[in-house]
């Protein structure tokens, strides 16, 4: 693209330089406008004047070499040509000298001030050191080197010290080597009478002024000072200060002076200064020379950045001095230039934005002829409608992958910004038109363009419905691709420059195109579409539905977009669409089942059937994630139809897995083996009950209900999604629960079997060795099915394994009095359980661990496994916490001992103390004695009471034992 680009380029420069410009070859004529400004180029480096600046090259023989090979002359034509430039006549030689001003001068006045003007000319004869005559020349005034008709005159400021001038001269001189500049400063000295230069006395020096006058001839001025310069110590151009130089050592302080010299031509012999105004001979040698620089950058495949090279710069700056061309001219020249170079050869447009701000600061300055306005106009014109030309094709011209095209357009755009701002352009090209208006319309044709270029290179081969699908969705990324790029790189720049959002004007231009290039393809479509075509439609679907989201980034528009209703187009897909999605997701599944080997998958504990399974699944969100099918009730219709094929698809894999694991365990014979199945099996289905709990975050059921509220009955949804959801949830768990009860059941034989032998084992024997083979079988069997099962099954497992145990272990107890060492045996092994299957925390909670029938078996063992002692002891701890847990009753409480004789059948007392008795005596001390009934209930009716001896002031009681039968229980109350 950009070797045609360049090609274009070089061929645009070939028409549009044509008979000027023309690079001559062998056997080719050379043009004659060319041989012109060939030979004024030529003139100018043979009558170059001044010192060299320190950037310009100062070899006259380099220059020609580079003129030369800039103009493509070969040896015998730079010969001729040179011949030709060595036989014209010399041009009249010329210093432009402007006196600017002066400070610092002597006061020469009786007020202290001078009346300064200045006497100035050149003098030809040799000004060297070496002269005999230089000493004396240096001091002589103007009047007494330089004949009278060549000596200029400025004019008189009066009473200043600092004069300002501003004047110029053109100086005539043959020869730069010997010539030299002199300027004399005068105080204008005017006869005035004595009264007056009295009133104007206003110190001493003032009075000697008016002695020393008095002295002088009448009308003779004097002296301030002067300045001589050897015109080949100069530049082409130059402006400084000099110091101006005394005559005598009397006042050596005498002030400076400013001025401006420039070395120019008068009357140049060539055929172009002689025919063709100074600014278009310039402009063109500019035209000639910055070629040469592009196209020399070009072939070392680089950017000319608007840099000329010393060489150039060196000639074009003789050129310009020479034929006095002002800074304006120059502007002007090099705008003309640059932007008729920019429509032909490609350069940095930034080279364009110094002219044009040079030429908006001098406009009201300068002022041009007719011809030249006209002239200016027309470059404006012309570059607005070239960029504005290349702004339209910008895609093509600015591609993203070339390096910097990014600021290679925005140079032009300020370039062209910058313009149409100046008051050149407003005041020569009116009407002014409408930059943005003008731009805005190129962007949205360029757009079309663009669209139909696109859809041309992307048009299929063969004309078949797939085909066509695929070119359509290929336009349309390359669509959404060219929006991203406006959105996200060229926006900015149009907006920065122009106030234009470019994204909203190619979007808007896009999406029409677009929506009436699809419903045109889509037209062909038979109804009666086959599974390929509907397949390669769903591919255009999601890329239409790419675009139309993009629709949120437009600041505004007015009315609906044409691709509103672009999901209608596909209602007819649709269908095929789910059809498709449960098909491949069914038998992928099928696929995974069988090559699945029920072997753990890397680091997880479940196969890799379920990792498939979940990828279907996940393609199935994103399938529904992807459609976001407009219409809420009809969404809602594929939801139902979504969530149904993925129920049944999960119902069949547990169905099938489970006969895989059947299967394989057959083929194997072996026990482990089989058990390592199941624990696959149940992790897989658990795998999948996760997976399916997961659907209404990841299917967003809860936006869904929001966007089908007042459509769809809350109870239709709860019936068609989450009630259908809840019965297959309910169907895996049931699945899971069966799998775990078969493991269970291989574990129950065993443990009961320990138990068995531990119930059995001799009563020799310590509890706490009877019970090891029982803790080493479930340690072996626990550990292994909590490496292959997941956590949550294995907790299941464990909760039946518990339960199953606790029922053993209560069977184990028998229905006879156990003996003691039996019962230590059972609790001893009740107790490990506990904590194996509490697993210090890993395992089952304590909760879950001690239900009723644990606490129920537990307070049998504990008790049937202690010797008689403890237990009157653990009888006895009781009642006191009993006692101590009882609360106070209204009229106190005693302690009493009692002991049961049953040979007698007499209950022995023993009162020991009362405490918080009430008061009932006057003097605030209860004194009733206390009475302990005998017999007890109705069946027992009271014998005899007996009343121990009271002690009146104090409140513990103490009597020596008294026996009362049994059968009646005492209470506080009763004692009172």
């Amino acid at each position: 693209m950009e070797i045609l680009l360049l090609l274009g380029f070089l061929w645009k420069s070939c028409c549009c330089w044509g008979s000027l410009l023309a690079v001559p070859t062998g056997g080719v004529t050379l043009s004659p406008q060319l041989a012109l400004l060939y030979e004024e180029v030529l003139y100018t480096i043979r009558h170059r004047l001044g010192k060299p600046e320190q950037q310009h090259v100062g070899d006259s023989q380099e220059l020609y070499s580079y003129v030369q090979k800039a103009f493509g002359m070969d040896a015998e034509e730079h010969g001729v040509i040179m011949q030709q430039v060595m036989e014209l006549e010399s041009p009249i030689y010329c210093l432009k000298a402007t006196v600017k001003e002066a400070k610092g001068i002597l006061g020469k006045d009786v007020s202290g001030l001078s009346d300064p003007y200045c006497l100035l000319g050149i003098d030809t004869r040799s000004q060297e050191p070496a002269h005999p005559d230089h000493k004396k020349r240096m001091k002589a005034v103007v009047k007494d080197l330089i004949p009278e008709d060549q000596i200029h005159r400025t004019q008189v400021i009066n009473q200043t010290l600092s004069p300002v001038w501003n004047e110029t001269f053109i100086l005539e001189f043959k020869d730069v080597e010997t010539a030299s500049f002199h300027l004399d400063m005068w105080d204008s000295d005017v006869v005035e009478s004595m009264r007056h230069k009295l009133g104007e006395l206003t110190d001493l020096h003032g009075l000697k002024r008016i002695f020393k006058d008095a002295r002088k001839d009448k009308g003779q001025d004097d002296f301030l000072g002067n300045v001589v310069v050897r015109l080949k110590d100069l530049h082409c151009w130059d402006d400084q200060w000099y110091q101006l130089e005394p005559r005598t050592e009397t006042y050596p302080e005498r002030g400076h002076c400013h001025l401006q010299f420039l070395l120019t031509h008068k009357k140049r012999a060539t055929t172009s200064s002689r025919t063709q105004p100074s600014y278009t001979v310039h402009r063109h040698l500019l035209q000639q020379l910055v070629s040469h620089e592009i196209l020399q950058h070009q072939a070392g495949s680089t950017s000319w950045d608007g840099e000329l090279s010393s060489h150039a710069s060196t000639v074009l700056y003789l050129h310009a001095t020479q034929k006095d061309l002002s800074d304006f001219h120059q502007d002007m020249a090099q705008w003309l230039a640059y932007s008729k170079l920019y429509q032909s050869l490609e350069f940095n447009s930034s080279c364009l934005l110094h002219q044009i701000t040079s030429i908006e600061y001098r406009w009201v300055q300068e002022r041009l002829r007719p011809e030249q306005k006209a002239e200016l106009a027309e470059s404006f014109q012309s570059l607005l409608t070239y960029g504005v030309s290349l702004i339209r094709r910008f895609r093509i011209i600015f591609p993203l992958s070339v390096p910097r095209s990014t600021e290679r357009l925005q140079s032009l755009l300020r370039v062209l910004v910058q313009m149409c701002k100046t008051k050149a352009f407003h005041e020569l090209c009116t009407p002014s038109p409408d930059l943005p208006q003008m731009v805005s319309t190129a962007l949205k044709s360029g757009t079309t363009e663009w669209f139909h270029m696109q859809k041309q290179h992307l048009k299929p081969m063969v004309k078949s419905i797939e085909e066509n699908s695929k070119a359509l969705s290929m336009l349309l990324l390359e669509v959404i691709e060219d929006l991203k790029q406006c959105q996200k790189i060229w926006n900015k720049l149009f907006s920065t420059n122009l106030k234009l959002n470019i994204f909203s004007i190619a979007y808007l231009e896009l999406e029409s195109l677009v929506a009436e290039h699809v419903q045109e393809q889509l037209h062909k479509v038979d109804s009666s579409m086959s599974r390929p075509t509907a397949e390669s439609l769903f591919d255009l679907y999601r890329k239409l539905q790419d675009l139309y989201q993009m629709k949120d980034s437009l600041p505004s528009r007015d009315g609906p977009l044409a691709l509103s209703n672009f999901h209608q187009w596909f209602e007819e897909a649709l269908p095929l669409w789910l059809q498709k999605a449960y098909t491949t997701t069914l038998e992928r599944a099928q696929r995974a089942i069988q090559m699945d080997q029920l072997k753990p998958y890397g680091y997880h504990k479940h196969s890799t059937s379920t990792v498939d399974l979940s990828t279907c699944y996940a393609q199935i969100v994103t399938t529904w994630q992807q459609l976001n099918w407009p219409d809420p009730e009809k969404a809602f219709m594929i939801m139902v139809n979504l969530l149904e094929d993925m129920c049944k698809i999960s119902l069949m894999y547990c169905k099938l897995i489970k006969e895989r694991a059947e299967a394989l365990s057959l083929s194997e014979q072996n026990e482990g083996e089989a058990a390592n199945k199941l624990c696959i099996v149940v992790n897989n289905i658990e795998q999948l009950r996760l997976q399916m709990l997961k659907l209404p975050s990841q299917l967003a059921w809860a936006q869904l209900e929001q966007r089908t509220r007042g459509i769809i009955e809350p109870q239709q949804i709860q019936n068609a999604l989450h009630n259908q959801l809840d019965s297959t949830v309910a169907c895996l768990d049931h699945e899971v629960r069966d799998v775990v009860q078969a493991l269970a059941t291989k574990l129950e034989k065993g443990i009961a079997r320990h138990i068995q032998e531990l119930s059995s084992s001799s009563d020799t024997q310590k509890p706490e060795d009877s019970i090891i083979p029982l803790m080493k079988f479930l340690e072996s069997e626990l550990q292994y099915l909590n490496e292959h099962l997941v956590q949550e099954n294995f907790k299941s497992l464990l909760t039946l394994l518990w339960h199953h145990t606790l029922s053993v272990l209560s069977a184990a107890r028998g229905p006879q009095v156990p003996s003691v060492q039996h019962c230590q045996r059972l609790f001893c092994a009740l107790k490990s359980l506990e904590r194996c299957f509490h697993a210090e925390g890993c395992g089952l909670p304590l909760k879950t661990l001690h239900s009723a029938a644990f606490r129920t078996l537990e307070a049998h063992l504990a008790l049937c496994s202690t010797n008689s002692r403890k237990l009157i002891q653990k009888y006895f701890s009781n009642r006191i916490q009993q006692q101590l847990d009882t609360s106070s009753e209204k009229y106190g409480a005693v302690t009493i001992k009692a002991l049961y004789r049953p040979s007698e059948q007499k209950l022995h007392v023993e009162v020991l103390n009362a405490t918080n008795l009430i008061p009932l005596d006057s003097n605030a001390h209860p004194g009733a004695p206390a009475r302990v009934p005998r017999g007890g209930g109705s069946d027992h009716p009271v014998q005899e009471e007996r009343a121990a001896p009271a002690l009146r002031r104090g409140l513990r009681l103490l009597d020596p034992p008294r026996e009362v039968p049994a059968g009646r229980g005492l209470s506080a109350a009763d004692c009172v």
